[in-house]
């Protein structure tokens, strides 16, 4: 995007994402309110079966004191929400636009920044109810709300990163978009969601299973948010570094492979 572009590509980018959140609900009963209901179905349903079932144990907070297995998963399932919509929503991004792409130039990056920034809007909402919730139970989150937001706005360009090669990919290679259906289920259980991290194994055939295991970005999103909401103490400063090397890289080559394959957008569309 050239610099020239920037200040009407704010407010193309504005309207975007408005589109995005009106048509999200359009023409339902409950509106936004679906948002919030699909978050407490999908914690219900997993607390049940991995709290009751399973037996999972969720670790007491360190040093909050709290051991509840429900704010233990949410704080680990509304980002992982975030990524996994976020990367859905981005196949269409393009597709859905073509007629828009074909009829007048302007950033195509922005259809997918836009998306993005929509589940950004339902990320910030879904955490606000968290942190109303945690503080009727008695953990005291209002110091490290800012931490908790900066941990999104990291993460935010990680998923943009994601999104936006995944969504000119999908315009050359309709396969892209089942490839990552199987992807997604695969990483949801390759991180601490439904479980502590104490379940993966420190080695397994010499191996230091753990310590590879971190170097998956959802890890450190999970434990992070709960460090900062969970815990109620700041996350390792590793574990920072790292997600933000590792986000700002992902955007880098996300943006590098849609600037490559963006000339013909109009012509695969």
């Amino acid at each position: 995007m050239k610099a020239a572009e920037l200040p009407a590509s704010r407010e193309l980018m504005a309207n975007l994402t408005l589109r995005e959140l009106r048509g999200k609900y359009k023409r339902s009963f409950l509106g936004w309110t679906w948002s919030l209901v699909n978050s407490l179905a999908t914690m219900g349903i997993f607390t049940v079966v991995f709290s009751f079932f399973l037996k999972v144990k969720p670790p007491p907070g360190d040093p909050s004191g709290l051991k509840n297995f429900a704010f233990f998963l949410l704080c680990g399932l509304l980002p992982w929400n975030f990524l996994s919509n976020g990367m859905t929503s981005s196949m269409s991004a393009l597709i859905g636009n073509a007629n828009l792409i074909k009829k007048v130039y302007f950033p195509r990056e922005i259809l997918v920044a836009a998306s993005v920034a929509s589940f950004d809007v339902s990320f910030l909402i879904e955490l606000g109810v968290l942190a109303v919730a945690l503080l009727v139970f008695g953990n005291f989150v209002l110091p490290w709300l800012l931490m908790a937001l900066l941990i999104v706005a990291i993460m935010t360009l990680f998923v943009l990163g994601v999104s936006l090669a995944l969504s000119v990919l999908n315009v050359y290679f309709r396969d892209v978009q089942h490839f990552v259906g199987i992807l997604l289920m695969l990483w949801f259980y390759a991180s601490p969601i439904v479980y502590p991290i104490t379940y993966v194994p420190k080695e397994w055939q010499g191996l230091p299973l753990r310590h590879i295991y971190t170097f998956n970005p959802m890890v450190r999103f999970a434990e992070t948010m709960r460090d900062v909401l969970y815990d109620l103490r700041f996350p390792g400063l590793t574990d920072m570094v790292f997600l933000v090397v590792v986000s700002a890289a992902t955007l880098a080559v996300g943006m590098w492979i849609f600037s490559r394959l963006e000339p013909r957008l109009a012509e695969e569309l």
